[in-house]
């Protein structure tokens, strides 16, 4: 074992309380440290960011399972709207997912920091949604699982990121939307982790104890922590009034994404 798989557990414990806090499934805490961490071991450049995004989205199968029963709990998780959108959210995590592993490093991770910004900008502005505005239908959820599953993959998140602010602006409250989505990511993550996988499957100068583009140190330390985190990241969110945690949640996005476009800009 080396000196780098002890960072992992320790980077776990962060995810899982943030995924717990935000509903989100930890890969956007995960991908730029993951990202960092695995360009400063010297992987191979052409697959580092795959690499991140892969393991990341094989992490989220199980933060996403201990958020979503502490939110549960809580009454949080509106099934109608997670069985409305899975269908929509795996097919389009599962087809871009095989797009991603084709993306060269640089832009994927331009894409990421474009896509977290906006995110971030909704949640911060506080933009309010028209009273009358509501939920689509059945259709409407699915197509909006299909393109939320398709940016998810490629950044490798549990979707929180486009699904909380869709919630929001469809007069979902805060706290409902955020145990919503926390459900939401187990879909995005099922789907995504089998496309990194097999599209990394006879990918070149990987690292030793790699599955495709999920790297088994940093997922199985990332793993044991932030699955025992997660549930009180959940229980804080539920003590929160609702504008700080919106706001908390845009900040939080906003440091990321500036953290990631620092080192692709250095």
């Amino acid at each position: 074992m080396t000196l780098w798989w002890l960072s992992y557990p320790l980077l776990g414990a962060f995810a899982g309380f943030i995924a717990g806090l935000f509903g989100v499934g930890g890969g956007l805490t995960l991908v730029p440290l993951l990202y960092m961490l695995f360009a400063a071991q010297d992987f191979s450049s052409q697959h580092v960011m795959h690499l991140a995004l892969g393991t990341s989205m094989a992490t989220i199968v199980f933060t996403s399972i201990a958020s979503m029963r502490a939110h549960h709990q809580h009454g949080a998780v509106c099934w109608d709207i997670v069985k409305g959108m899975a269908p929509g959210l795996m097919f389009g995590t599962l087809v871009s997912s095989f797009i991603a592993s084709n993306v060269p490093t640089r832009p994927l991770a331009m894409m990421f920091t474009a896509i977290v910004y906006y995110a971030s900008l909704q949640m911060i502005l506080d933009f309010k949604p028209k009273p009358s505005r509501n939920l689509p239908g059945q259709a409407g959820l699915l197509l909006i699982g299909v393109v939320i599953g398709a940016v998810s993959s490629l950044v490798s998140a549990g979707g929180g990121f486009m699904s909380i602010p869709f919630m929001v602006w469809s007069n979902v409250a805060i706290h409902q939307a955020v145990g919503t989505s926390s459900a939401l990511g187990f879909p995005i993550a099922i789907a995504g982790v089998v496309g990194y996988v097999v599209s990394g499957w006879q990918a070149p100068a990987l690292p030793p104890f790699s599955l495709g583009y999920v790297y088994l140190p940093a997922f199985i330390g990332v793993v044991l922590m932030s699955f025992l985190l997660a549930p009180y990241g959940a229980k804080m969110a539920h003590k929160l009034p609702v504008k700080q945690l919106k706001r908390a949640f845009g900040g939080f996005l906003a440091l990321l994404a500036t953290k990631m476009l620092w080192g692709l800009l250095g």
